[in-house]
């Protein structure tokens, strides 16, 4: 009973505060609407005494003040037929301006019409219509502006402390930047102190109040003699490049810098002007954007069924993000993680409510499972992206569980294709498969040679291979552990100060992938173009600086190359060249023959009942990839290319 009454009360409040908020808007536009009634007659005396020199008397003609009787009525009803009274004066703005021009110049006319056609035009000025107008614009608009410029002032001049909010230097003075200093004005947490911009014309200009003080080539000079820790990029039209050089110039400064959204997603509706972000490394990378061929991709994908292995990893699942957008008619997940398999599927289903999404818990090493859901799910695509991808962990005491992993995996899901008459199968490989220095590496080029030998049998299925380096951001990724150790304080830990990688963002990769699975005739090894490899040690730096740290607060201490790491990563193993593709950003290898006796015995090798020693597995893999080099022949390589640079 006390529970009834209890929401009885409450929707009772809620009822009353709903009329009190109605009431208090009601009384708002009584105010607006006698404010305007009150104008029209100010307006028309106005016109009047300026008309007749200030002189009043037997000057003024008695229609002229008679004519107020049905000029009242014409002008508000005009401001009300206008919807004058559905806006807030606090939010006055140029919509609302015209709308009231509109409204008075409609006015003007009628009343124009009915004095000429009762005859009043002789008795009354033409010019008090001319004056009259003019009058009653400045004080309808006039008033509301004015109400909003002190409304203004007084919230983020006088309402709230000068010095509240971190000072940040605000870098683009167009109208994004603009409107972003416009919102900032009303933040707790910053407060602007500057503008810069590299246009001649805008530097010395104010924008609300704030000086653009020079270009943004001086913005080391303006943040020292500013005392500012903080910057935020306001050019979301600026190409990658020139975001990269911006962002370059952030760090070595050593500002913590953010950035608005990008004009693309602006566009979309996917973020706000005040949606500021932390600038990543692939700001500071400065890649440009991918463009794939939208209508080949969609025709892949649209209305069909596609299957993603390893759909709860870093790759996997931004795979299946690119692909919901293309309108497939079901995402199957399969993912061996539980954790991984729910994010996935639950991001999913919030951010693409309409897509038929499908989350299976499976291991691809297990045949039975694996053809149970091919034969439930019939999919056109399988992009296979589950594998055991961290380095040092798979070189030691995990060697076999890699090798059956990534091989035997991929070979039972192969056949599993091929037995269900899937279209056309894509393995995610790595650039550690050429010329590999360690057992994971080793194993994705065994993965590679599975599938391209299950393309030579001349199946229905279509096998394809896309072949990329290391991923910004992935997880196991040197990139989260360093930011992990910047996060503590200290030290950021690299291997050698010359190793070097390749890098790309994760949905670049993920584009790219999509990109070659459409271009796939079968049979082909796609490399995808990583641009220049970067010093991880200099990755490292900017890490640092990015996070708001000099390089000398927090230390990096070399540890030496890990087990099964070299210096550098290679797309193309020795015996492959590589032909052009009509995508810029990816090129086709061209390997051997597939030799069948080899992948045979491979397979052989995954079927043994005993579980080989590390250093078996080794030995085994040295026969099956001729290329490998175990990691001891890999030190004494780096050291010889060590002496090499340093001679």
């Amino acid at each position: 009973m006390s529970i009834q009454k209890s929401m009885k009360f409450a929707k009772k409040q809620g009822d009353g505060n709903a009329s009190d908020q109605k009431s208090f808007m009601s009384l708002r536009r009584v105010g607006a609407f006698a404010y305007d009634t009150l104008a029209v007659v100010v307006a028309w005396g106005l016109a009047l005494l300026f008309r007749f020199s200030f002189e009043v008397g037997p000057l003024v003609p008695p229609a002229a003040l008679y004519s107020l009787a049905w000029l009242l009525p014409l002008y508000v009803g005009m401001f009300v037929a206008f919807g004058l009274y559905r806006g807030i004066w606090y939010f006055a703005s140029i919509p609302d301006m015209v709308r009231i021009g509109k409204s008075i110049f409609l006015a003007t006319v009628l009343a124009i019409a009915i004095a000429a056609m009762f005859e009043l035009v002789g008795q009354i000025p033409r010019s008090v219509f001319v004056l009259f107008p003019i009058f009653l614009l400045l004080l309808t608009a006039g008033a509301r502006f004015t109400y909003r410029a002190l409304k203004e002032y007084w919230l983020f001049e006088l309402g709230r402390p000068q010095r509240l909010g971190k000072p940040v230097l605000v870098l683009g003075a167009g109208s994004s930047g603009a409107n972003l200093i416009k919102e900032l004005r009303s933040s707790l947490t910053w407060r602007v102190v500057g503008v810069l911009d590299d246009h001649s014309s805008k530097i010395g200009n104010e924008i609300f109040g704030h000086r653009v003080l020079g270009p943004i080539t001086a913005l080391s000079s303006w943040s020292r003699a500013l005392g500012v820790r903080d910057a935020i990029i306001a050019i979301p039209s600026a190409a990658p490049a020139r975001r990269a050089e911006i962002v370059q110039r952030c760090v070595d400064a050593g500002l913590h810098v953010m950035s608005m959204p990008t004009m693309a997603e602006l566009l979309a509706g996917s973020a706000k002007v005040t949606s500021l972000r932390e600038i990543g490394l692939e700001d500071l990378i400065g890649r440009p954007p991918v463009a794939i061929d939208m209508a080949a991709t969609s025709a892949m994908l649209k209305g069909r069924t596609v299957l993603v292995t390893g759909a709860g990893g870093s790759i996997g699942s931004e795979l299946c993000r690119q692909i919901a957008q293309f309108e497939p008619m079901r995402l199957v997940l399969v993912e061996l993680s539980e954790f991984a398999l729910y994010k996935i599927d639950q991001s999913l289903r919030e951010q693409f409510p309409k897509l038929e999404v499908i989350a299976l818990a499976a291991d691809v090493k297990d045949g039975k499972t694996i053809r149970h859901i091919l034969h439930r799910q019939t999919p056109t695509i399988v992009f296979h992206a589950a594998a055991y991808k961290h380095v040092p962990l798979m070189e030691e005491m995990n060697c076999w569980q890699a090798i059956r992993n990534n091989v035997y995996g991929t070979h039972k899901l192969a056949e599993a294709c091929i037995e269900h008459g899937v279209g056309e199968f894509v393995l995610i490989s790595t650039d550690k498969a050429v010329n590999p220095t360690n057992v994971m590496g080793a194993s994705k080029r065994l993965a590679e040679l599975v599938c391209l030998a299950a393309q030579a049998r001349g199946t229905a299925t279509r096998f394809e291979v896309v072949r990329f380096g290391n991923v910004l951001g992935s997880a196991g990724s040197v990139i989260p552990k360093f930011q992990e150790q910047i996060a503590r304080g200290g030290p950021v830990t690299v291997t050698h100060p010359e190793i070097t990688r390749y890098f790309m963002s994760i949905p670049e990769a993920s584009q790219l992938v999509l990109q070659a699975a459409s271009m796939g005739r079968g049979g082909e090894i796609f490399v995808l173009d990583m641009g220049e490899p970067l010093k991880v040690v200099d990755v490292a730096r900017n890490l640092i600086r990015l996070s708001g740290y000099a390089t000398d607060q927090i230390s990096i201490v070399f540890t030496g190359l890990r087990p099964g790491e070299k210096l550098y990563e290679e797309l193309l193993a020795d015996s492959e060249t590589t032909r052009e593709t009509h995508h810029p950003k990816l090129r086709i290898a061209k390997t051997p023959p597939s030799d069948h006796a080899k992948v045979a015995a491979i397979l052989a090798w995954l079927e043994r009942a005993e579980i080989p020693s590390d250093d078996q597995v080794r030995a085994d893999l040295r026969r099956f990839v001729p290329e490998y080099r175990p990691p001891q022949e890999e030190r004494l390589a780096s050291a010889q290319v060590i002496e090499l640079r340093a001679g």
